[in-house]
């Protein structure tokens, strides 16, 4: 960290200043070669706000920040064989230094790159140095906020709501993948040795929280309301607000509750209840501010789901609608499409590219029926709930079917060539074209939730990448639903148990969501206990957040990450029989279904924190590497 962190620091206060008049030359309307007094840059809103908007070039891009990205690492996701210097790839292999950038011989991971910066260059984009970066520039405004003798109070308030927000969310992306850290919460001397201890991950929340909270009661809930936020009216979309501080208030406080993060302050396994009920009554009052009309946030409705992630026709137009809290900038309209959405489609079959990301069968068997109710076993027919083998994509969570592509789906809209027209249909039984451990799917399964179901080489050839933008929100509605669903019954007793400043009981925020996916309601049966819920709770934030860069962690917080059978990654095999329904792919009948095992992940205790740099953690004696590592 003193690395990073001393690169920054050792320069003064001037030099910072300089770096702000450059990088914020359109905002101020300045000539590049402008040097400006700390007196002149924070003496007015315009200036200390174009000081401020440097800090969302910090904020990663996991989506795009490579030609093909990894942010799935539980056992979700599986890649093709073709390649292996993705860290999805390396943590399969216990290998979890390669989230360092020395450790990654192609310079595709998104938490570090050896090129970060503050540019509006998509590649260079990483957390650890970037996020470091942010903290240190959060400190440097907050220490001269004083300095703004000609703003008004509603000024001041938005620019260290904005600086403390950043100071809290950096630090929070950091102490969920590596423990409690130093909250860095001063402008240090850049001549100064650090001694700062590493505090327990408990410290740290309550440090995040503090300044959450803080920003929380300085931020509005939407900026056009504001005066300096109708110079730039109906563009504020992205800029930090109340409901935003409130969503990571209520996320610090619930991580900081949850199993691993517990253990490693207290000891105690267990949830730490007084931290979930913070964080219930955090989500408690964004969801009253959401429901109660006073914001612009709302779950989209279910046919416009993609909206989430992806746009389509629109130039430059960010992925999101009403229902994404947090996002980052996006840089390089259609980026995505050169890369990203080539990800998931078979090669050569439909697709170009070799790196392949496929849904593992064992996840998709979260996935569960129609009425609500979840598959117990694949290969047996479940009277309850209406699941039969013979016919595994009949009745099934209308969320499968806008996330999955299974065998017999039409993948290709358009005109073929003759000699490749058989492809037209997602051959994805055992021995099928699609099927290929290289370039193609290993698991029986092709992942479209972030891709349009005519984004192949046939339907929109070589031009689509004009037409297609991919930008994987960091925080939903939908997901603040589910936090809230988790800490409310933790904190609170069980399935009926809610936050007093929030109507709803944690059955009810559940079963909002699936209201959305037109999914049954949580069954009588998941309402006994607290472990019954949480066990179809978890089985809800795997399919409502799938593929959204939460499940690694989410297994991690659980203690469940290097348990079995979340260390297994399987596939689907089975043959077809009969006819085939190319209308209606449900009403094709399967023999002889089963999962296979492809990889078992041989995890240890050391696996559930990353391991911080070396370079680190051998600067002083008070920052020590984390356990096993």
């Amino acid at each position: 960290m003193k690395t990073y962190i001393n690169k920054i620091l050792r320069y003064s206060l001037i030099l910072s200043l300089s770096m702000y008049a450059v990088s914020c030359e359109d905002y101020l309307d300045k000539s590049e070669e402008t040097n400006i007094s700390e007196e002149e840059a924070f003496k007015n809103f315009i200036n200390f706000q174009g000081f401020t908007e440097e800090l969302y070039q910090c904020i990663p891009d996991f989506t795009n920040r490579y030609w093909t990205n990894s942010w799935n690492w539980g056992e979700d996701e599986i890649q093709s064989t073709a390649r292996d210097f993705h860290f999805g790839v390396k943590i399969d292999n216990g290998d979890f230094w390669g989230w360092q950038d020395e450790h990654d011989g192609w310079g595709a991971g998104w938490m570090n790159a050896s090129n970060a910066n503050r540019s509006n260059d998509r590649f260079a984009k990483d957390l650890w140095k970037n996020g470091w970066y942010g903290i240190r520039k959060a400190n440097i405004g907050l220490a001269n906020i004083d300095k703004m003798i000609e703003g008004t109070q509603e000024e001041k308030d938005l620019v260290k709501g904005q600086l403390l927000f950043f100071r809290a969310w950096f630090h929070f992306q950091f102490i969920q993948y590596f423990g409690g850290l130093p909250y860095i919460d001063e402008v240090l001397p850049s001549d100064q040795v650090l001694t700062n201890p590493r505090l327990s991950y408990h410290e740290c929340a309550e440090k995040i929280g503090k300044d959450l909270r803080e920003a929380a009661n300085l931020l509005p809930i939407d900026w056009d309301d504001t005066a300096p936020g109708k110079n730039t009216l109906g563009k504020n979309g992205l800029r930090i607000n109340k409901v935003m501080a409130l969503g990571y208030l209520g996320k610090n406080y619930l991580w900081a509750g949850s199993p691993l993060m517990n253990k490693e302050s207290t000891g105690s396994t267990t949830y730490n209840t007084d931290f979930c009920k913070r964080a219930a009554d955090a989500f408690g009052e964004l969801l009253s501010i959401t429901e109660g009309g006073q914001s612009k946030y709302a779950l989209l409705p279910f046919e416009k789901y993609s909206d989430n992630f992806y746009t389509t026709g629109q130039n430059w137009q960010i992925p999101g609608g009403t229902e994404a809290i947090f996002r980052g900038p996006y840089w390089g309209a259609h980026g995505s499409s050169w890369g990203t959405a080539k990800q998931y489609q078979p090669a050569p079959v439909i697709a170009d590219g070799d790196v392949k990301f496929l849904p593992t069968a064992n996840y998709v068997d979260n996935y569960g029926m129609a009425n609500g109710l979840p598959i117990e076993d694949i290969t047996m027919p479940d009277a309850e709930s209406g699941y039969n083998p013979e016919y595994p994509w009949r009745d099934r969570d209308p969320r499968f079917y806008n996330d999955i592509v299974y065998d017999g789906v039409k993948c290709v809209q358009g005109s073929m060539p003759a000699e490749v027209v058989q492809d037209r249909y997602a051959n994805l039984f055992s021995g099928g074209s699609y099927r290929n451990i290289s370039t193609g799917s290993r698991t029986g399964y092709l992942l479209y939730k972030f891709i349009p179901i005519n984004a192949n080489k046939y339907d929109l050839g070589y031009d689509w990448g004009y037409n297609l933008n991919i930008h994987v929100p960091w925080m939903r509605l939908s997901d603040v639903y589910l936090m809230y669903a988790e800490a409310a019954a933790v904190a609170y007793g069980g399935a009926n148990g809610s936050s007093a400043n929030y109507g709803k009981t944690a059955v009810d925020a559940v079963n909002v969501v699936r209201d959305r996916a037109g999914v049954g309601h949580v069954a009588a049966k998941f309402l006994t206990s607290v472990d019954t819920f949480m066990e179809e709770l978890r089985r809800e934030r795997a399919v409502e957040l799938a593929f959204e860069r939460h499940r690694f962690n989410d297994l991690r917080r659980w203690l469940l990450l290097i348990e079995k059978p979340y260390t297994l990654k399987k596939s689907i095999e089975f043959d077809r029989a009969g006819s085939f329904d190319t209308e209606d792919p449900t009403n094709n009948r399967v023999l002889n279904i089963r999962e296979e095992v492809i990889l078992e992940r041989n995890f240890s205790e050391k696996h559930y924190w990353l391991p911080l740099k070396n370079a680190d953690v051998n600067m002083y004696l008070e920052f020590p590497q984390n356990p096993g590592w």
